[in-house]
């Protein structure tokens, strides 16, 4: 039967990113499913202090509406979705990033509403809570303070994390696009950038949040590495595959590799809508080395 792909976004995104790959893999002949996890989309938080003119110490002290939102309710909302996808046949869950925690917690919850989980340079934490990978030798390029200027108000005190992406200033756009898309004009850069909303919420799981064998362990899993990544590493990438498998070693990851950088293979997606067409033509138990 024909599957469906369940796409989750990752961290200030949300499902308008896909809109280029759904194209991309609609003309391919597949069905995809875009998700807004809670808070996001048109859930999202925009307030007039994010316009221009910008008014910062109104958007420092603006309440947003991921205000309280836990990965519990991330997976409780995918979990819907998925139930809703499984009706129609077969359903391939693709993560992104941070999407990648969320779906992790969601496979360890109803790995029977998941014929394969997709990793595309994301998140599957296995002997580590997420925070703590950043303490890592495979993390030790990524620096979290060079966004530290484009930090709007507290997060302590808003209950959310807040970026201001349509800052002007010249030192954390030049931050942005290297984590990002180093590899993309500087016109693809700004326009991935206004598709970001500027909440995020704070919950980025615990030890009972990372993948388990008895249940996660029993999806056919695929990771596909994107080579250039400057916002989640090729060393963290491998290191999270080599996790896996060795929590895992009946059930290994089939790895597929894409060049290019965290948002590339949304920007020019045709390559990975290839990717993930073959992966729809895969027995729900082939994996490859």
């Amino acid at each position: 039967m024909q599957p469906t792909f369940v796409l989750v976004h990752g961290a200030f995104a949300n499902s308008f990113s896909f809109a280029p790959l759904q194209a991309e893999l609609g003309l391919l002949g597949h069905r995809s499913v875009a998700v807004d996890l809670p808070g996001h989309g048109f859930q999202a938080t925009f307030t007039h202090a994010y316009q221009s003119p910008q008014d910062p110490a109104g958007l420092a002290g603006a309440p947003g509406a991921i205000k309280g939102v836990t990965l519990a309710d991330n997976v409780a909302h995918l979990i819907g979705i998925l139930e809703r996808a499984k009706r129609n046949g077969p359903v391939i869950l693709v993560a992104h990033s941070r999407g990648g925690i969320t779906v992790t917690a969601a496979a360890n919850a109803r790995p029977d509403l998941i014929d394969r989980v997709v990793y595309v340079s994301a998140w599957c934490p296995v002997h580590l809570d997420v925070n703590d990978y950043y303490a890592e030798p495979e993390m030790a390029t990524v620096d979290p303070a060079a966004f530290a200027s484009a930090l709007a108000g507290n997060p302590v005190d808003l209950g959310l994390l807040r970026v201001n992406f349509r800052t002007a200033n010249p030192d954390s756009l030049t931050a942005f696009k290297a984590a990002f898309l180093a590899d993309g004009t500087d016109e693809q850069f700004l326009t991935f950038l206004n598709t970001f909303q500027p909440d995020e919420n704070l919950d980025a799981g615990g030890s009972a949040d990372r993948a388990q064998a008895a249940t996660w362990g029993r999806v056919p899993k695929t990771y596909i590495r994107l080579t250039d990544d400057a916002s989640l590493p090729l060393a963290l990438q491998d290191r999270l595959i080599r996790e896996g498998d060795e929590l895992t070693p009946d059930n290994p990851y089939d790895v597929r590799t894409l060049e290019g950088s965290h948002l590339k293979w949304l920007v020019d997606p045709a390559p990975s809508a290839r990717v993930l067409g073959e992966l729809a033509a895969l027995p729900a138990s082939a994996t490859q080395a």
